[in-house]
């Protein structure tokens, strides 16, 4: 049995009921995960995971109300250490990129198998992100740039912002980078708010993408 101390708490996040249930009976037989609470809106989901804490939320996108984007948003504001998977049927670029930038974790299909959902939330927790395959392909079509043979905007950062770089590479949370590099979280935040103006960066997202097409990640 479980060591309910090691059990992943999942908090689902989908307006339509059907979903909700379906998911909560299908990963209530998972090993290690427990589904610790259901929400139809994203003001329901905020209010949620405030009272249960959990460890990761699927997210639906299109909601009345608050969408999944402004959810995603407000749930990093409050709760950074909280891993958001977004389940959704939608792979335009308009929902996408925009909750990605918000601070989606993991971006998967409602196409996509009982045991794969599962699977990404076992990396979630690990630190892990996953991606829809045809969501990587269309982020690298996006990001990928021309190699530039002027200086690069990274030369300028200093070893201990290079570091925190990796780790955001990495989808390390400020906490997990502060007991990495035994620093505070206000250090931490005091390194970000460096290096974003360093990279001409808006936030965590666009700086780790920065790092692996620089070859920064490793």
């Amino acid at each position: 049995m479980t060591d309910q101390q090691s059990l992943i708490r999942v908090l689902l996040v989908d307006d339509h009921e059907m979903v909700r249930i379906g998911l909560a009976a299908v990963l209530g037989t998972e090993e290690g995960i427990e589904v610790v609470g259901e929400a139809g809106n994203g003001l329901d989901g905020l209010r949620l995971a405030r009272e249960y804490s959990p460890d990761v939320v699927l997210m639906d996108l299109v909601m009345d109300g608050m969408d999944g984007i402004e959810t995603t948003r407000r749930l990093m504001e409050e709760m950074p250490e909280v891993r958001v998977i977004v389940l959704t049927s939608f792979l335009d670029d308009e929902k996408m990129y925009p909750v990605i930038e918000a601070g989606a974790f993991s971006y998967l299909l409602k196409t996509s198998r009982a045991s794969e959902i599962a699977d990404a939330i076992r990396a979630a927790a690990r630190g892990q992100s996953v991606l829809e395959s045809q969501v990587a392909s269309k982020m690298m079509n996006r990001f990928r740039r021309p190699p530039q043979t002027a200086s690069q905007p990274h030369e300028d950062l200093t070893d201990r912002e290079m570091e925190v770089l990796k780790l955001i590479a990495l989808g390390k949370s400020n906490q997990e980078i502060a007991d990495d590099l035994f620093i505070g979280i206000k250090t931490v935040k005091y390194h970000l708010t460096n290096l974003f103006g360093k990279l001409s960066v808006e936030d965590r997202t666009q700086a780790a993408i920065y790092a692996h097409r620089n070859g920064l990640a490793d």
